[in-house]
């Protein structure tokens, strides 16, 4: 009761159920009335009782039945099933409900058993502690060592498995020109057969992981000599392939001595040095042009030589070293100083003239032009004269238009009042080949004679030249005394 002790008429008193009850009545107030008594209070204090605890999915109860206040109930997952909650149990609470707890047992599941290297899983995709997985060597292997099955254990782990499956990789391998020496059932070793022997490689073939054989890549060669496919390119240079133990250095010698048919003094011999452990060998020798050369190569640790022969061919002469000069007389004399060198191979010495007439083009490769029959020329370009090279010497003059003969052709006079480009070539010829080079030597400029004058004159005289000098033209006439 709460009461102030005072029992008026109007005085109340309060009625509050005790602690571990609840107030089931309709009112809790007692009133003194007029008539000196208390009006009943309807009170009615029932004990406190959360009944049945909740259950909860996969779990049991450990509870002794009671439902008071403070009463406790605890949960235990059943067997395969463990908690994931913080809590394992509930209180009776001063309200009448047991404490909601976030309490779940989750199945123990071990998940999907671990895969071993070439083993096949027998299993019934069941994680449940106790069930079981088999493992089986995949077809090309075979079981060397360990257990082959594991179980799901309470813990939620697969128990461990040790199974080694071993690849059976089946006949040894077959290399080219080879033999086995030795063979287990993971290793094999190979052999060249005799007339060939290794070239690079390993001669070791490894069983793998996989059941393939990791095959040896021994080269066998056939036995060779030590210089083979020997051969030139670009003329001067040789070629050839070393039969050898790469691992090996070979010192090569090449001797090369080259003649003319054409100079029998001509004689060209010289000798190298190469040293290598290269397979393919190149090297350059530098011939002279026009040559009959004999090589031989000799490899010096094999003690093996090999031999070639080879003709150079014929090359483009150097050009004429002139100087050149512009003239305005019609008899121009042009100086060629040549070099005392025999070994240009120059045959002979060309002299074009070319009238300047507008757009010209000049080929120095064109064919030589016969010597002509008769002193005609023709009037474009064409061959003054024609020289040796055995006549020529180291100094040569030549007066352009002198009206005589060299080498078969007709050395014509020039026209006055006509320009001309002077070109000297050099020709080198052997057998059927013919090379060329061309220099401009001179120009040769058309001038007048003599002074322009205003009316005819003219002057003759027995036996001498006389000249009518006519709107700028000279006009020459001989005159023979009879």
């Amino acid at each position: 009761m709460h009461w102030d002790k005072i029992s008026t008429v109007g005085s109340k008193v309060i009625y509050l159920c005790k602690p571990g009850y609840l107030s089931a009545g309709t009112g809790n107030v007692s009133v003194c009335s007029a008539s000196g008594k208390w009006d009943g209070a309807p009170i009615l204090c029932q004990e406190i009782n959360c009944w049945e605890p909740v259950l909860k999915p996969n779990a049991k109860m450990l509870w002794d039945g009671t439902s008071r206040i403070g009463s406790v109930v605890y949960y235990q997952c059943a067997e395969g099933y463990y908690t994931r909650s913080l809590r394992n149990y509930s209180v009776c609470g001063e309200n009448g409900l047991w404490e909601d707890i976030d309490l779940w047992c989750e199945e123990i599941s071990c998940g999907p058993p671990v895969a071993l290297p070439h083993a096949n899983l027998l299993w019934g995709h069941n994680s449940t502690p106790g069930s079981t997985v088999l493992y089986e060597c995949m077809e090309g292997f075979y079981q060397e060592s360990g257990n082959n099955m594991s179980t799901c254990s309470l813990s939620g782990e697969w128990g461990e498995v040790s199974i080694k499956c071993k690849a059976k990789c089946g006949p040894a391998p077959f290399l080219a020109n080879s033999e086995v020496v030795w063979h287990n059932r993971s290793v094999v070793i190979h052999r060249c057969v005799a007339g060939y022997h290794s070239w690079r490689g390993s001669n070791v073939s490894v069983c793998g992981s996989s059941g393939e054989w990791q095959k040896a890549t021994l080269r066998c060669i056939e036995i060779k000599p030590p210089i083979n496919h020997l051969l030139i390119f670009n003329e001067s240079c040789l070629q050839w392939k070393a039969e050898k133990y790469e691992e090996d250095t070979e010192v090569y010698k090449v001797t090369y001595t080259g003649s003319r048919d054409y100079q029998r003094s001509f004689y060209d011999k010289r000798k190298r040095f190469l040293s290598s452990k290269a397979d393919q060998l190149k090297l350059c020798l530098g011939l002279l042009p026009v040559t009959n050369y004999s090589i031989t190569i000799t490899a010096t640790s094999a003690k093996f030589t090999a031999s070639v022969t080879t003709n150079t061919s014929l090359p483009v002469p150097p050009g004429p070293v002139v100087y050149y000069r512009e003239f305005d007389t019609p008899l121009p004399t042009l100086s060629l100083r040549r070099s005392p060198n025999t070994l240009d191979l120059i045959s002979l010495y060309q002299v074009f003239v070319l009238p300047v007439e507008g757009f010209m083009m000049f080929n120095c490769s064109s064919p030589a032009i016969a010597p002509p029959l008769s002193t005609l020329k023709s009037p474009a370009e064409y061959i003054t004269a024609q020289f040796e090279v055995h006549r020529v010497g180291t100094e040569m003059n030549l007066t352009i238009g002198d009206g005589l003969l060299y080498g078969g052709f007709y050395n014509a006079p020039l026209e006055s009042g006509k320009n001309y480009y002077i070109i000297l070539r050099a020709v080198s010829q052997w057998k059927s080949a013919l090379k060329s080079s061309c220099v401009l030597w001179a120009k040769v400029i058309a001038t007048s004679y003599a002074l322009r004058v205003s009316s005819l004159s003219a002057v003759a005289t027995i036996g001498l030249v006389a000249v009518v000098i006519w709107g700028g033209y000279s006009i020459h006439w001989c005159f023979k005394k009879t």
